[in-house]
């Protein structure tokens, strides 16, 4: 099954905690403080990978944790980090929080975006000594990793998207001309995921064409999913309008589907058009459209089942998909690279864990927070815990 939405629950790692050690060697009976610092907790980082389709290895599991940081030991060693998660995706995919607003976007091959930075490790009693404490016994405790919800919304990044009604033919026009297989039948629905297919020229060129299922009335409402197929045309620099020319008048097809992009925005309506009357094979002579309209660039008139127009076509293709390195940057429907690396919240107050429990400097927070935030680090009932100069005892 194809998936281009997955909800998912990252959670990055905790750092280590410090060591508290003194040195203990025969000739130095009463050595100075030698604890190391905790490692840092693992990432959680998200990489655009062009080999893949959709979100599918990403939606089998709900839930994704890093690895913790290493404490740090005696002898000045330090913590090892914890193991950083990557997780890959579609070219195209965005990242949303929990408002819904998108956070990161991987447009290109390779970007890469961390959806929760894990947590810094704790440092050790060593880092603690100054001209007044040359003993201290204590150190800090790690600091929690960021955590999120983020949903993953794929949009397929094509230089052309075929459009139309269902059963115009544009899942047998993407077998003709490019290396796809989708399922063809003659009746509506037969596709109900989007299918990508690479057009080839002689010179080596190639195109990204996108088969997306057939629209109906009400799509950019949501009807039949259809706000989850429009937004694949979102990203496609020209969209090919498919119609069914032996079934009613292509004018009316073409206005039914120019109402959706039109109700649907992003841009949709505005997109150029190439224009495809299909089953040629079907009439007794080519038909025409019969619609002036500033956006249809072209108008090619065709069989899907013959083959007969279809090289028009892919000359058509060529000749008006810019070449990727001639194509203005601020084109319209291409999202802004976005990059996001959330910073774990800086906390008011430390945990530092003493030969006899735990000790919070700076500012507290109120009593649960500060609860959680003590078991998190270890500690256990019937722990003291110093708050300031008042001596509490874990419940």
């Amino acid at each position: 099954m194809f998936h281009d939405r997955a909800r998912i629950e990252v959670h990055a790692g905790r750092g280590g905690d410090g060591a508290i050690s003194f040195r203990r060697e025969k000739y130095v009976p009463k050595g100075g403080p030698d604890g190391g610092d905790g490692g840092p907790g693992g990432d959680v980082v998200l990489v655009a990978d062009p080999d893949l389709r959709d979100l599918s290895t990403i939606h089998r599991r709900p839930v994704y944790r890093a690895g913790r940081g290493e404490p740090g030991r005696g002898a000045g060693k330090h913590g090892a980090s914890g193991g950083s998660i990557e997780l890959r995706a579609p070219v195209g995919t965005q990242v949303l929080d929990e408002q819904g607003q998108v956070i990161a976007d991987l447009a290109t091959s390779g970007a890469s975006t961390t959806l929760a930075r894990g947590g810094r490790g704790g440092r050790g009693n060593r880092r603690f000594v100054g001209p007044t404490r040359q003993t201290p016994r204590f150190a800090e405790v790690g600091e929690p990793g960021g955590a999120a919800v983020v949903e993953l919304r794929l949009k397929l990044l094509a230089d052309a998207a075929l459009v139309g009604l269902p059963n115009a033919g544009k899942s047998s026009l993407l077998r003709r001309i490019s290396n796809a297989k989708p399922k063809v039948a003659e009746y509506p629905f037969t596709t109900l995921a989007p299918v990508l297919g690479t057009v080839e020229a002689t010179g080596g060129r190639q195109l990204t064409v996108a088969d997306v299922p057939g629209l109906i009335e009400g799509a950019s409402e949501g009807v039949g999913l259809g706000h989850e197929f429009l937004a694949h045309l979102e990203r496609a620099r020209l969209l090919v309008h498919v119609i069914d020319a032996a079934t009613g008048d292509p004018a009316v097809q073409f206005r039914a589907i120019d109402r959706e992009l039109s109700a649907y925005g992003a841009g949709l309506d505005e997109r150029p058009q190439i224009v495809v009357l299909n089953k040629l094979d079907l009439l007794e002579a080519p038909p025409g459209l019969g619609v002036e309209d500033e956006r249809i660039v072209a108008v090619v008139a065709l069989s899907a089942a013959t083959g007969a127009g279809v090289e028009a076509l892919e000359r058509r293709l060529f000749e008006l998909v810019p070449e990727p390195d001639v194509a203005p940057a601020d084109e319209p429907g291409l999202v802004d690279f976005l990059v996001y690396r959330p910073q774990p919240r800086g906390r008011q107050y430390r945990i530092l864990r003493t030969d006899r429990g735990y000790r919070v400097v700076g500012r507290p927070p109120g009593e649960e927070e500060l609860e959680a935030a003590l078991r998190a680090a270890g500690a256990k009932p019937g722990d003291e815990v110093l708050v300031g100069d008042e001596a509490l005892e874990l419940a």
